[in-house]
């Protein structure tokens, strides 16, 4: 089985800088793999392991990409190739631009017979990209799949709902996102590590992906960390009916 695992590298949270007018300084920021990607990119690890095939990494986004200890990273979680489209006009691109960057990468890069995607990013965290993605390449598509199992032609896929588990079949090639609760990341070992700076690195440009034109839709105007506010400092003891009234009513008054 062909496997794209798609992913996205973000500011590691720890070093975001909320400044005193409220607006977020990433200067000192760290990128990372996005968190919730590990799980696409094991889910096809464990697919491939499981049926034969390859797994081949796709991410899209601005010059921090070139980092090679982020490369390594990735390629060291098991994906036999990398695959980057790296542009500065998809630094901060929403979802709609993220989507059309990379259907125009897979297209690139040719066959496949399933897309992986995170359940969300971990920064803007939109829920989108997969969906959208999906629709472009005019497959079927999923989100929140909580469980994947190869049968042949097909996935049967599992989608963990508030009261229900939800199965269902879908037919290849697909579009599907994952949750976090699908598997636990492997730690790559040393050996995967070393072994991950021969693998193989294709990076474009737009312009190379016939996309020169493409333009991002939307424009953040800003990006501000809530108020700091003093606690309240109330406290309901008990779970009788009167103090859950007074719980409510207190948080109606603030809400008002």
């Amino acid at each position: 089985m062909n496997v794209i695992s798609c992913y996205k590298i973000v500011p590691d949270e720890q070093d975001i800088v909320v400044l005193q007018d409220r607006n977020l300084s990433l200067e000192r920021a760290e990128w990372k793999i996005g968190q919730y990607d590990l799980n696409a990119v094991e889910v096809g690890m464990q697919i491939v392991e499981a049926v034969g095939g390859k797994v081949s990494a796709l991410s899209v986004g601005d010059k921090q990409l070139e980092n090679s200890k982020l490369k390594k990273g990735i390629l060291s979680r098991g994906p036999e190739e990398l695959f980057l489209v790296v542009d500065e006009r998809l630094g901060n691109a929403d979802a709609y631009l993220t989507a059309k960057a990379l259907k125009a990468g897979i297209d690139k890069i040719g066959s496949f017979d399933l897309v992986l995607c995170g359940e969300g990013s971990g920064d803007l965290y939109s829920q989108q990209v997969g969906i959208q993605l999906g629709e472009l390449l005019n497959v079927p598509t999923l989100n929140a799949v909580s469980k994947i199992t190869p049968a042949g032609d097909k996935l049967v896929v599992e989608r963990t709902l508030e009261n229900e588990i939800e199965v269902l079949e879908v037919m290849l090639p697909a579009v599907i996102s994952v949750t976090t609760d699908i598997n636990q990341p492997r730690i790559p070992s040393m050996k995967n590590i070393l072994a991950a700076g021969k693998k193989t690195v294709t990076q474009w440009g737009l312009s190379d992906l016939g996309t020169e034109g493409i333009q991002k839709p939307t424009e953040i105007l800003s990006t501000l960390a809530p108020e700091q506010v003093d606690r309240k400092q109330i406290i309901f003891e008990g779970d009788s009916e009167e103090v859950v009234q007074k719980l409510f009513e207190n948080i109606q008054k603030e809400l008002l």
